[in-house]
């Protein structure tokens, strides 16, 4: 199985993290065909992981839309929507879906991030003797990503992560370009270290 549980530091054990990477899928259109229909099915974050630099910046996504979530202060219809524009540096959503989202004709390699958190308790207007709803297990989610994701899985390291990244891309979608301190820096390994730094810190002044 390649699909990976997370537990992020600082947040209740109750919210499970699941994420994964497929290189190579073939039905990019048909999972964004999925999410535009808001299908309950589907209710993953499917990024293009072109525009991923590390596990890192990704994580610090999902803590984002976790912090979100709980403090009940999200931005889009989602949590998993919201972890594809906590990658952005800008409020601009829209833009945010287009850039880390899926992009249709091009995108090949996908991150996904499933979050599993309990429901909230109902209101006393609510049928409180309704039973609650049963949470998918990490094989269930396995299952359903195998089956719908036409791609090939591999682990989400940094090594599998690096071989999509489209730094072009990041360079400009994080104004990195033309900065002082990259062309200072000539050891490729340490440019690449310093601008994942870089990302993550405007990633987390968004809205500042």
């Amino acid at each position: 199985m390649s699909l990976e549980t997370i537990q992020i530091e600082h947040v209740p054990a109750t919210h499970r993290v699941h994420v994964a990477l497929f290189r190579d899928v073939s039905n990019a259109d048909f999972l964004q065909s999925q999410l535009l229909a808001r299908n309950a099915d589907f209710e993953y974050a499917f990024i293009d992981a072109s525009s991923v630099a590390s596990r890192l910046q990704l994580l610090s996504a999902v803590y984002r839309a976790l912090t979100n979530l709980i403090d009940g202060t999200l931005q889009t219809n989602n949590v998993h929507s919201e972890v594809v524009i906590s990658l952005s540096p800008s409020n601009n959503i829209a833009e945010a879906y287009r850039r880390w989202g899926i992009t249709l004709g091009k995108t090949k390699d996908i991150v996904v991030a499933k979050i599993i958190y309990p429901p909230s308790l109902p209101s006393p207007s609510e049928d409180s003797t309704a039973p609650a709803p049963t949470l998918p297990t990490t094989e269930d989610i396995w299952a359903h990503l195998s089956e719908n994701v036409k791609g090939t899985p591999v682990p989400l390291s940094d090594e599998q992560i690096s071989k999509s990244t489209d730094w072009p891309k990041l360079r400009k979608y994080y104004a990195l370009n033309g900065l002082p301190v990259l062309a200072k820096i000539t050891d490729e390994a340490a440019k690449v270290k310093e601008m994942e730094r870089l990302i993550i810190m405007r990633m987390a002044l968004r809205g500042l």
